[in-house]
Parts: C-alpha cells; sequence; structure tokens
C-alpha cells in the first residue's frame, strides 16, 4: 500500500450566507482503504464532497490529494465520484450514457472501456438495457461505472447504498471490497446505515456540525468497543433492580438486560441467583458502530 495518503484536509472551512457548513475539518484517508464517512444530517459530509470534487470552492484551507494540491490536474484525473445521482438520461441505455461519460472525459477505446467498468459492477449483460427500466439498486451501479471510467485512484461515493434492499446492499458492499482490494481503488463512502458500513470500512471518520470528531480504523473501534453481557430472566424489572445495586451501567434494550464492562459474567449470574433469579438466557459482546456512534454523538464515550 502506498505511504502517500489518498485525501489529506487541514483547516477546510465553507459557508454559506454566513453559516459554516464545514468547519476547519481535518481529515486523513489513507491509500487502500474504504473510509466509512460518518454523521447526521446536514454534518457536512456532502459538501465535504463537493469541495474534494472541485463542485465548490472552499473559503479556506488545504486538500491534497495523493500529496498533491487538489486543483492540480494531474491529481483530478485521478478521482471518480458518485454525488446524489448518475445524471443519466432516462431514455438512452446503459451503454449509451457510458458512451457519453467516454466521450466526455476524452477516453481511448471507449467500447474496452465500458465492457470493464460494466464487469467491476456485475451489469455486463444489461448494456442495452434503458436506465429508466433498471431498479433503484442496477441505477447506483450504473453510477459507480461511471465514476469508474478512466481507472481512477480515488472513489468518492455519497450515500451508495441508500434505498437498497438486502440483496442490493449485499451486492454493493462485495463490489466495493473488489475495487479496493483487486484494483487498488482508495473508497471514499458516505452512509447512514452504519451496519453496513461496518462490514467493509476499514476506517471511519465522524463529523458534527462540520467539525472531525474522530477517525479511527475498524481495529480502533474494535478497541474501543465497550463490552456487555446481555441477559434474560423471568422477572425482569426485579433483576435490573439488582444488578443496578451492584454494577454501575445497567440498562434494559429491548427483551434483555445489558450489564456493561463487566468481563466476568459468572459473577453477574451468582449475583443473581443469590438474589432468587435464575439466568435463562446470557450472552457476552462488543457494541457495534451504530452504537458506537450513538454513544459518542450523546456523550457518553469518552472523545
Amino acid at each position: 500500500m502506498c505511504e502517500v495518503n489518498a485525501i489529506e484536509i487541514k483547516g477546510l472551512s465553507k459557508s454559506f450566507r454566513g453559516m459554516y457548513a464545514v468547519d476547519h475539518l481535518n481529515m486523513t484517508v489513507p491509500a487502500g482503504s474504504i473510509y466509512g464517512f460518518i454523521g447526521e444530517n446536514g454534518s457536512g459530509k456532502s459538501t465535504t464532497m463537493k469541495l474534494l470534487c472541485g463542485h465548490l470552492v472552499p473559503d479556506e484551507g488545504k486538500m491534497k490529494l495523493f500529496g498533491r494540491d487538489y486543483t492540480d490536474p494531474g491529481v483530478r484525473v485521478r478521482v471518480g465520484a458518485l454525488i446524489e445521482n448518475a445524471g443519466c438520461f432516462p431514455g438512452s441505455s446503459v451503454y449509451q450514457n457510458l458512451m457519453m461519460q467516454c466521450i466526455n472525459l476524452g477516453i481511448e477505446n471507449p467500447d474496452e472501456e465500458i465492457r470493464r467498468v460494466l464487469e467491476i459492477v456485475r451489469m455486463e449483460d444489461n448494456a442495452s438495457l434503458k436506465f429508466k427500466r433498471c431498479s433503484l439498486g442496477m441505477k447506483q451501479r450504473i453510477g459507480i461505472a461511471m465514476a469508474l471510467l478512466g481507472d481512477p485512484a480515488l472513489l468518492i461515493l455519497d450515500e451508495p447504498i441508500n434505498g437498497l434492499d438486502t440483496d442490493g446492499m449485499r451486492i454493493m458492499r462485495e463490489i466495493l471490497v473488489d475495487i479496493t482490494e483487486k484494483y487498488g481503488c482508495t473508497v471514499l463512502i458516505s452512509s447512514h446505515i452504519l451496519g453496513e458500513l461496518e462490514k467493509i470500512a476499514t476506517h471511519y471518520g465522524i463529523i458534527r456540525q462540520g467539525r472531525m470528531v474522530m477517525e479511527m480504523s475498524a481495529k480502533d473501534l474494535e478497541g474501543r468497543a465497550r463490552v456487555f453481557t446481555s441477559l434474560r430472566t423471568k422477572d425482569m424489572n426485579g433483576a435490573k433492580d439488582i444488578l443496578k445495586k451492584k454494577f454501575s451501567d445497567v440498562r434494559t434494550e429491548g427483551e434483555y438486560i445489558r450489564v456493561y464492562d463487566v468481563d466476568d459474567t459468572g459473577s453477574i449470574v451468582e449475583h443473581l441467583m443469590k438474589s432468587g433469579h435464575i439466568v435463562s438466557e446470557i450472552r457476552k459482546n462488543k457494541i457495534g458502530l451504530e452504537e458506537y456512534y450513538i454513544e459518542l454523538m450523546s456523550g457518553k464515550e469518552e472523545k
């Protein structure tokens, strides 16, 4: 993997009508990573992506792509993006839309390039299909195929899995992993579906009100994720009251009681049994990305 980072952002700001959408943002995306960009609506994710793509001009700050200024024409051609939608003509076929983009980009051997990107997004048998006849999942994959034209080293994707069904999300996950592992492309992806993002991301950036709250690798998340024991008993309310007297963080989550930050599950069972509560089910686990994000945003997790 290349030692130069795919993206380096320092002090980036962008305001609209005197209000900061991006507020002195610092961000580092390692080359070869799948970087999950996480934040609430209006947190600055899309604005940051548009700034990286050159669709907006920053008020201040620096952006480097592969060690070079983002305005450098030599590095701009190494970036592909899908922001909002693919911008395809509904009445034209998949092939025709890709051909028009090849012409816009001045790509040599466009037929060969179209075959290449359609194979990557698993749509080589759908080239003649009109865009308006495509499902949402297919349209998203066509958008990614558009972004892959010219063999970019960096792919910027804004919410590409939102609205997809279970099978569509699975296919998209597999495609994005292939893009990084087989073709060496770095992927910057935003999404609200954190459970899906957690399955593929190697790194994360959490943004709030235009500022970076935290950056971490998937390994860092694994180390930070709190351990909890979930259990069930016949008298859930009574058991919870007993546990709260002994342990500092006890909660009810759905049909389970959760006891946080206790390594020895035996001590939990023993404490309940002494009070006449029989545990019918117990298991140990760690919180996932979505719960970690919620705790971080609510201030329960130390930053």
